[in-house]
C-alpha cells in the first residue's frame, strides 16, 4: 500500500476519531489531473479482473457505506465502468423484507456474496445493522431477537456480540478466499447540504430526494458516533476500512481506484499454467490450423 492510500486505512486495533480524517483532502490534486489519473487505473483494474477471473481462486468484496448524498452510486459507477460487467455482481441493501426479517441478519449477505473470480460490490451492507439500527435502535425488535423484546434491553453487550458476529463473518470469508475492501465515504454535513439543496433545485435529481433524508440528517453527530464505533470495532488486517474523504467526488473516486488496483496487485494474480502434456495439444492444433488452406 503506499504511502499515499495508506493515510486514508483506519489501522486495526485502534480507536477512530473522525474529527482527524478529514473530507475535503485532495492531495493538490487538480480534477482534470485527477481524472487522467483515474482514466489510467481503470485500465489496469481491467486487466487484473480478467487475471481474477482466469485464476479462479480469490473473489473480492467491495463494500461502500456513507450517509445520504455522499457519492456511493457514482462512485461505484465510476468504478464499475473499468471493469466488465459479467465479472461483477453489484447488490444495493434496502430495509430487510419480511422474508429477510425471518432469518438472522446476515443471512441476505450470504446470499450475495461474490462467486470465486468475480467481484462482488455492497451499496449499504450487513453494516446498516450496526450504523442505522443503532441510532434506531427500535429497529431491531423486528428481528425478533429472544430476549430482545424491548428496546432498552439493547444494551452495550448487544453490539459488542454484534460487532463480534461482523467479524467473525468477515474472518470466515477471508479465510476462504474472499479479499475485503470496505469504504467509508466521509462526507461534510456542509457539502451534504450543497448536494441536498441540488437535488432540490435540479428537477432532473427531484428523484434523488426524500423528507426521510432531512429526518437522518437531524441525527448527524449519532451517525458519526456509530460510524467510529463500528470502524473502530471491525478494521481488521484482513478486512480493513478506509475513510474516503468524499466532499470531492472525482478525488473520492479515484482514491478508490487507486486502492483496489495497489490491492489486486499486491494479490500476485497469474493465469493458470497448462500441463505439459495439454501444451503439447495446443501445439498439435496450432500446426493442424496453421496447415489449414
Amino acid at each position: 500500500m503506499s504511502k499515499e492510500t495508506n493515510r486514508f486505512l483506519a489501522p486495526a486495533g485502534q480507536k477512530i476519531k473522525l474529527k482527524d480524517y478529514s473530507t475535503h483532502y485532495n492531495g493538490d490534486l487538480g480534477k482534470k489531473v485527477g481524472k487522467a489519473t483515474l482514466a489510467s487505473v481503470k485500465e489496469k483494474l481491467s486487466n487484473h479482473q480478467e487475471t481474477l477471473y482466469a485464476e479462479n481462486s480469490h473473489s473480492v468484496l467491495i463494500i461502500f457505506q456513507a450517509m445520504d448524498a455522499a457519492g456511493k452510486d457514482s462512485a461505484i459507477s465510476h468504478v464499475m465502468s473499468g471493469l466488465n460487467p459479467q465479472g461483477c455482481q453489484v447488490f444495493s441493501f434496502k430495509t430487510p423484507n419480511a422474508n429477510e426479517y425471518a432469518h438472522d441478519f446476515l443471512w441476505r449477505h450470504y446470499l450475495a456474496l461474490p462467486q470465486r473470480g468475480r467481484i462482488g460490490i455492497h451499496n449499504r451492507s450487513h453494516y446498516e445493522n450496526v450504523l442505522v439500527c443503532k441510532v434506531h435502535p427500535e429497529y431491531i425488535l423486528n428481528e425478533r431477537i429472544p430476549g430482545y423484546e424491548d428496546v432498552k434491553k439493547v444494551d452495550k453487550n448487544f453490539w459488542k456480540a454484534r460487532y463480534e458476529s461482523i467479524r467473525n463473518f468477515e474472518k470466515q470469508l477471508t479465510e476462504n478466499g474472499t479479499i475485503i475492501l470496505k469504504f467509508f465515504l466521509y462526507v461534510s454535513e456542509e457539502e451534504q447540504k450543497v448536494r441536498f439543496l441540488d437535488r432540490i433545485n435540479d428537477l432532473s435529481k427531484n428523484w434523488k430526494f426524500s423528507s426521510a433524508d432531512i429526518a437522518e440528517r437531524a441525527l448527524w453527530k449519532d451517525y458519526m458516533v456509530a460510524y467510529e464505533d463500528a470502524i473502530t470495532e471491525t478494521s481488521t488486517k484482513n478486512a480493513p476500512w478506509y475513510i474516503i474523504p468524499a466532499d470531492k467526488k472525482w478525488f473520492a473516486r479515484l482514491t478508490i481506484s487507486q486502492i483496489l488496483e495497489e490491492t489486486f496487485k499486491g494479490m500476485k494474480l497469474k493465469y493458470p499454467v497448462l500441463p505439459a502434456e495439454e501444451m503439447e495439444k495446443l501445439e498439435g492444433y496450432k500446426k493442424k490450423l496453421m496447415g489449414e488452406e
